[in-house]
């Protein structure tokens, strides 16, 4: 049995995974799509499905006007004293000399339960994790933040003890690591093994020279020495692998006694026709979660195969658990709670903004602010998990201003996305138009050519073919007869790579209702499909797909 890597593909970024008994968990970042931090299930390390979302309400996060990319960052899950336990950033700004992130904790005897109000702990820096020692102390390790003009920013991974008994971190923190020459020290994650603590800290920032960078020492806080082949994960020195960025990793040990790293990757769009040695290209699917096999020699851990990672790993010797799919190609709303698949934007789609029931079989969005808002958007989506899909809905909607829209768009964040949508027009009544915001500049590719929707047309089924590097839009007012629109968009514009500022999540696809009038107009939604086509991915260069 083999791990194909990404396990977790898609937007799913800084897995920190763990082992409870003979299961395995991976929670990672969610940034500002709600509810936040995602926590995915295996028992064989090949074979995972979604379980939880935890911070599931506004009292644990509240995220409403936080900028593109803020929110949770780098979750770090543990489990000790018969529970789970969660910390978790929610960052308000992330943008110039200031980092302000709010670091808290949360708990639950199961995975998904009703998780805890959270305890504040910090807002020193980012990427929190909580390490639970041997002695029965528990102890907070993050990076810490140094906005001073004449400092690198990254002043090193700092730790402090944790109070469970008075909900507080105690004592004074102390720098117990200053990182190495690869610099932007972040992501620690501690562990005690044999005698050792061993701190494993994310460097290079999470592009392309993304590290996992690995130290030891006998006490706590420190000194640590280096691995003597640091680091211990990067594909920057080999810019054909599959898996690029990788870096941001946690350590697992399998109940067969066998060592496994999770760690962050991205797979680039193929880029044939572009000198390799200097262009690493762009991850419209987002920071993908990868696993590499680790062997032990001389008291240092070393991954199976060389430091860049592969795509083909040797699984532990552990009983294949297949799970059954936990989505429908087209999913009719006729469950009272939306797949699990689905996301909003920063904030809970509460019952004026979403409903299940007020239109059995469709889902209803209530008209809110435009895509450009980082507040309140009444926007369901679910992420691009494959570099060749179809995505489509059918809208029922009726604008009487220009200043109301609904339909199907290809999101990234509000500065980056493409939507076809249904609108009115003062000389053409309804019809189909196209918006695009491309890092914060608009246009309307078919404007003069838009498409009015006939009076007796209820339903207007809209549809995305995502197809490697382009998408394109088509539409049908029957289901039978498609037409596509005649605009091909560029897919690697809904990447990090792309958007203008620091971009830390992938592309979505999904329905939104926006009504700037104010009327908060309504749209129902009959269905949504996402069909992923039958993909043979190769590697870097190249996929094959057929339908």
């Amino acid at each position: 049995m083999k791990i194909q890597n990404p396990v977790l593909k898609g937007f799913n970024p800084d897995p920190s995974i763990l082992r409870v008994g003979d299961d395995y968990y991976i929670a990672v970042s969610t940034f500002e799509w709600f509810p936040g931090v995602q926590i995915h299930h295996s028992k064989d390390l090949v074979n995972w499905h979604l379980v939880s979302r935890p911070l599931n309400r506004v009292s644990l996060i509240d995220m409403k006007g936080n900028p593109n990319s803020g929110g949770v960052w780098a979750p770090c899950l543990t489990y000790a004293d018969g529970k789970f336990w969660l910390i978790y950033s929610d960052v308000k700004l992330h943008a110039g000399a200031w980092k302000d992130t709010h670091n808290y904790l949360t708990t639950c005897e199961t995975i998904d339960g009703e998780w805890s109000d959270p305890i504040y702990l910090n807002s020193s820096g980012f990427d929190p994790s909580l390490f639970h020692d041997v002695n029965g102390k528990k102890y907070l390790v993050n990076m810490i933040w140094d906005q001073r003009t004449y400092k690198h920013s990254f002043g090193g991974i700092v730790l402090q003890e944790y109070s469970h008994e008075e909900k507080r971190l105690v004592g004074k923190p102390k720098v117990i690591f200053k990182g190495t020459d690869i610099r932007l020290t972040e992501g620690p994650h501690l562990y005690h093994i044999d005698g050792y603590y061993y701190l494993l800290t994310a460097e290079g920032g999470t592009r392309y020279a993304h590290a996992a960078t690995l130290a030891r020492s006998k006490n706590i806080e420190g000194p640590y020495e280096l691995h003597p082949e640091n680091p211990l994960l990067t594909a920057w020195h080999d810019p054909r692998n599959p898996l690029q960025k990788c870096g941001h990793a946690s350590i697992v040990q399998t109940h067969t006694n066998e060592w496994y790293l999770a760690h962050l990757t991205g797979r680039p769009l193929p880029h044939d026709h572009k000198p390799v040695l200097d262009y690493r290209g762009f991850c419209p699917l987002g920071r993908e979660t990868a696993i590499q096999k680790l062997e032990w020699r001389d008291g240092w851990p070393y991954v199976v195969g060389g430091k860049q990672g592969s795509v083909e790993v040797e699984a532990p010797n552990l009983e294949e658990v297949k799970w059954e799919k936990d989505y429908e190609e087209i999913d009719h709303f006729d469950r009272p709670k939306l797949n699990h698949h689905f996301q909003s934007l920063r904030i809970p789609l509460t019952e004026d903004i979403m409903s299940l029931t007020d239109h059995p079989g469709n889902l209803r969005l209530y008209g809110e602010e435009s895509l450009t808002s980082t507040f309140t958007q009444a926007l369901v989506a679910r992420r691009w998990q494959a570099f060749n899909f179809d995505a489509g809905t059918a809208v029922s909607f009726s604008p009487i201003t220009l200043q109301q829209a609904a339909g199907l768009v290809c999101y990234y964040n509000t500065e980056n996305w493409t939507s076809v949508q249904i609108t009115w027009n003062e000389e053409k009544g309804r019809i189909i138009d196209i918006v695009r915001c491309d890092n914060f500049t608009f246009s309307q590719p078919i404007e003069g050519s838009e498409i009015p929707v006939p009076e007796a047309v209820e339903y207007v089924h809209l549809k995305v073919k995502v197809r490697e590097h382009t998408y394109q839009f088509a539409y049908s007012f029957d289901n039978e007869t498609w037409t596509e629109i005649p605009v091909i968009f560029e897919s690697y514009k809904l990447s990090d790579e792309y958007v203008r500022a620091n971009g830390f999540t992938g592309a979505f696809v999904g329905m939104h209702c926006q009504d700037t009038s104010g009327t908060s107009l309504l749209a129902d939604f009959d269905y949504f499909m996402y069909k992923e086509l039958q993909n043979k991915w190769k590697g870097c260069q190249q996929w094959i797909y057929s339908k």
